[in-house]
């Protein structure tokens, strides 16, 4: 199972991704759930750290462990965080509603 924790900011934004686990949906490097889940984090990742105007530290030290943590200030950096995040977001939650046995992701905000 493949369990993604998603923290956002007060007001929605992107701060911190987490997941791990493997789908054990199909075989070790042919599991398409695990891919799916792979591209779009590392996709996000090597995105935002593109970008000069947002602070990010991730990593994927090991199959099956993922780790993203991001912060902008106003302007351009945070909305461009704001529409990574919310790409991250539809893409994981379209993955766990379509493989629940396999995936599933946990959102809440930091004040909860």
């Amino acid at each position: 199972m493949i369990r993604a924790s998603v923290i956002l900011d007060k007001t929605g934004l992107l701060r911190r991704c987490e997941i791990r686990g493997h789908a054990e949906a199909g075989p070790k490097g042919g599991d398409i759930v695990c891919a799916a889940v792979s591209v779009l984090a590392r996709t996000a990742l090597t995105v935002l750290e593109a970008r000069g105007d947002i602070s990010v530290r991730g990593e994927a030290p090991e199959r099956g462990v993922f780790f993203l943590e991001a912060e902008a200030g106003e302007g351009p950096g945070r909305d461009f965080l704001a529409a990574v995040g919310n790409f991250l977001l539809e893409g994981l939650d379209s993955i766990a509603g379509e493989y629940p046995k396999n995936c599933r992701i946990r959102t809440r905000r930091e004040d909860d």
